[in-house]
């Protein structure tokens, strides 16, 4: 009984750890996951003023030249957005096998960028063309060299001859779940891509005028829609790492409190079965000892009895 009473003991200290550390990471997750939605809240309204910029300024201009040159070869490259480390339920593996659903059917497929090493591992696995995992960002600031390296990373793939395709796969927040995967197809930008802007209505009467030159406005628009654009999908994904963990660690939590009152249980029943077989013992013993006492009583007096019909 001992050993089991010290093990149950040694069994519900780690449990109470282990707690400590999940409400830990809850508060962690809960204290980070406030600036992540913040950043998406606010990088959507950004994200369409520039696309209304983008749509007024390609329809301000009365010829817009559209593909130059002949392409000779295409090629799609991708980025996969995960995380660096678990504890985050079905995160990598929800976004791993959207994409794993697309990437092996594109037949130009070159290569594809992780950010963190998750994900890279599941795609590794599955033996799809990945490039050594990003590190994943642990703030806000930290996106923006994460995406301008992406961005770097895209530029020098750009060639005149070879028609360059980026999607980006990333978890976003979504309203009735956690997460749900998501895929943006960022290049080119070509004649689809020219005519959706174009057919974004500008949403005042008041028409809008480009101002500074036109070229020069669209590149910075242009340079603009790729910056928010990856760093929007980066802080969704962000978001939903965060929205994930804190979900997970909520269900952990559960869990081990349900444990530690199993636990407690299983105790406090082997402790009262110790208590009720000790005093059993005692009682028993208790019950020996008089068994033997009104013995001694019985034979003395039957002795006494003897001795006085013999005096008579």
């Amino acid at each position: 009984m001992s050993d089991s009473s010290a093990q149950l003991r040694r069994t519900i200290a780690s449990a109470g750890d282990l707690q400590s550390v999940v409400r830990t990471m809850k508060a962690m997750s809960a204290s980070s996951i406030g600036q992540y939605e913040q950043s998406v809240r606010l990088l959507a309204d950004y994200h369409r003023a520039v696309e209304l910029g983008l749509g007024a300024c390609l329809r301000s201009r009365e010829a817009v030249p559209r593909t130059p040159g002949k392409v000779r070869r295409k090629r799609t490259v991708a980025v996969v957005f995960g995380s660096d480390q678990g504890l985050v339920g079905q995160f990598n593996e929800s976004i791993a096998a959207f994409a794993l659903k697309r990437l092996p059917a594109m037949t130009n497929l070159e290569t594809v960028w992780c950010v963190g090493e998750r994900v890279h591992v599941r795609l590794l696995d599955a033996g799809v063309p990945v490039q050594p995992p990003l590190a994943v960002p642990q703030s806000v600031k930290g996106i923006t060299p994460l995406v301008g390296e992406i961005l770097l990373h895209s530029e020098e793939l750009q060639a005149p001859s070879v028609a360059t395709e980026l999607l980006i796969f990333h978890n976003r927040p979504a309203s009735g779940a956690i997460c749900e995967p998501a895929v943006q197809r960022l290049l080119p930008l070509d004649d689809d891509w020219r005519d959706t802007m174009v057919a974004i209505p500008w949403p005042t009467k008041n028409l809008p005028q480009v101002v500074g030159g036109g070229d020069a406005t669209l590149r910075v628009l242009i340079s603009e829609y790729l910056f928010v654009s990856l760093f929007r999908a980066c802080a969704e994904s962000l978001a939903s790492e965060n929205a994930s963990r804190l979900s997970a660690m909520e269900r952990a939590d559960k869990n081990i409190a349900e444990l530690q009152a199993n636990l407690q249980g299983r105790f406090n029943r082997l402790r009262q079965s110790s208590i009720d077989a000790e005093l059993f013992d005692v009682v028993s013993g208790f019950e020996a000892l008089a068994s033997a006492a009104k013995r001694r009583r019985g034979a003395a007096a039957a002795a006494a009895q003897t001795r006085s019909n013999r005096d008579r």
